[in-house]
This record gives C-alpha cells, sequence and structure tokens, in this order.
C-alpha cells in the first residue's frame, strides 16, 4: 500500500474543507491501495515561514518544520484539497508547500478542488503550476466541484454527486499508476 497524505487547506473558522477532505480519504482507503493520512493545516497551524535557512539546505532549526518535513517525506502520494479564494487557492497552502522543497519531489498529487460556479480549477491552475517548481507531478485526473455546498447534508458529511464520485475514482487510479513509476524515479536521484 502507498502512504498517501491528504493535505486539507483551508484553516480559517466555518471552513468546509475538513468535510471534503474526509470524503475523499474514506474513499482512497475503501480503494484497497494506500495507507492514508489527513494533514489538516487548520490544526497544524504553521506559522508564516520562519526557518532562517533556505529549505533546500534542509536545516531545520523549529520542530513545527522538523514533523512537517517528516510528515511529508514518508508520503509516497498526495491529494491536495482547496477551496478557491480570490481566484487562487489559500495562502495556507502555499506557506505549507513553501516550507519544504526536497521531501516533496517525485511524488504524484491528485487535486480536489470546490467553491462557486468555477468548482476551484482556478485554484488548482495556480496550485500545479507551484507544484510543478517543487518536482510533484499534479495529475490531470482531478474532482472540481461547483456550487459545492449543496452536497453537505444537515450532518455536515459530503454527499457526492455521480460526476464527482467517477472523477475521485479516476484520480485514484490514475495516483496509483504515477505513484508506481515515481518510486522509480525517486530511487534513481
Amino acid at each position: 500500500m502507498y502512504k498517501l497524505k491528504i493535505i486539507n487547506s483551508t484553516v480559517r473558522p466555518g471552513r468546509k474543507g475538513p468535510v471534503v477532505a474526509s470524503w475523499i480519504a474514506e474513499l482512497a482507503k475503501n480503494s484497497g491501495n494506500f495507507d492514508v493520512e489527513v494533514l489538516d493545516l487548520g490544526e497544524i497551524n504553521l506559522p508564516v515561514m520562519n526557518e532562517p535557512r533556505h529549505p533546500v539546505m534542509k536545516q531545520y532549526e523549529h520542530e513545527h518544520t522538523k514533523q512537517w518535513s517528516a510528515k511529508i517525506e514518508e508520503a509516497d502520494a498526495f491529494i491536495f484539497v482547496t477551496a478557491e479564494y480570490d481566484h487562487g487557492y489559500p495562502a495556507a497552502l502555499r506557506n505549507a508547500i513553501e516550507y519544504l522543497v526536497h521531501e516533496w519531489a517525485y511524488k504524484a498529487a491528485g487535486l480536489v478542488s470546490y467553491g462557486g460556479i468555477s468548482g476551484g480549477t482556478r485554484a488548482t491552475n495556480d496550485l500545479k503550476r507551484d507544484l510543478i517548481t517543487m518536482k510533484v507531478v499534479p495529475l490531470s485526473e482531478q474532482v472540481n466541484i461547483p456550487m459545492f455546498t449543496q452536497f453537505i447534508d444537515d450532518e455536515s458529511r459530503f454527499k457526492a454527486n455521480d460526476i464527482s464520485m467517477k472523477a475521485a475514482d479516476d484520480m485514484l487510479k490514475s495516483i496509483v499508476r504515477w505513484t508506481k513509476g515515481l518510486i522509480v524515479i525517486k530511487e534513481d536521484q
């Protein structure tokens, strides 16, 4: 089984990211291909980057950075769950990505976005560009959920429609395929 880290990007009060992250985490677990851990940036609460040395040196002073580094290093693949804020992805996610360099490299990333009419697609376009600079492979198979609040029930559970379920299934299968290949590439550094 591959170690899959699902990173929830939202941190503000009233956020819905944990609901969406729980849904995709359950699907990933049920696939039988992944050992799943949800990393919720709202709970991890990384401060704005405060390491004195550039992350490329991997000489971390702060315990929160060392813990974040260990979580990302052990991953074989990721799913980023992101809202769309002002046509981009949340600043907390950008900060979390920029804390590290080497730990991200040669790993596949699925994207699950949600928002209004665009379903978070503008956020994922920006996120893909930034992930590529970290040598992460963002997949073309992704889940975009427009008008997402209609899919959250009274008990705060995400109830996906058939379109989202199909997209999630395709993305999870693609993560498995890419992860197999990227493990070989990562070992050949």
